[in-house]
């Protein structure tokens, strides 16, 4: 049996780790007011059941990258790309960055700036995860038997 990459178990951990805070994150918010605001809080980072979702299937996501190194290194990017680009957002919304162009579409996942830090960290792992070199493999020689 083959073991696994480094890459997979980081993106089973990462997954795992996203699909528990979302399930414990509808016991806190429930289903209503989907996309509102709640004041309701999870280790300091601002919930929502949208936000809920959101956790969830990238948790999921992140179990089944764990089955390939391909599939990890592909989730790693999705992290990088997604969580950068809500990061960004995220900054907008709390007012680090002054210019907001999506200032429209309000805060719907509910950010504060504990939420930037973990999207930002995510973005990082996920660059990390999907840089990561390839464990090599090592083909060792079988001895010859004795004549």
């Amino acid at each position: 049996m083959q073991g696994l990459q480094p890459v997979q178990l980081l993106a089973g951990l990462v997954g795992l780790v996203y699909l528990v805070i979302g399930i414990i994150g509808f016991t806190r918010t429930g289903f209503g007011n989907f996309a509102g605001h709640h004041d309701v809080r999870l280790l300091g980072f601002m919930i929502n059941p949208l936000h809920n979702v959101v956790h969830v299937v990238v948790g999921g996501l992140g179990l089944l990258a764990a089955l390939s190194s391909g599939l990890s290194r592909t989730f790693g990017w999705i992290l990088f790309i997604g969580y950068g680009l809500v990061a960004i957002w995220g900054l907008m919304i709390t007012g680090v960055i002054s210019s907001n162009p999506l200032s429209g579409w309000g805060n719907p996942l509910d950010l504060n700036d504990a939420d930037n830090w973990l999207h930002i960290g995510s973005a990082v792992l996920g660059l990390i995860m999907a840089i990561m070199p390839a464990r090599k493999v090592v083909h060792m020689a079988t001895p010859e038997p004795a004549h």
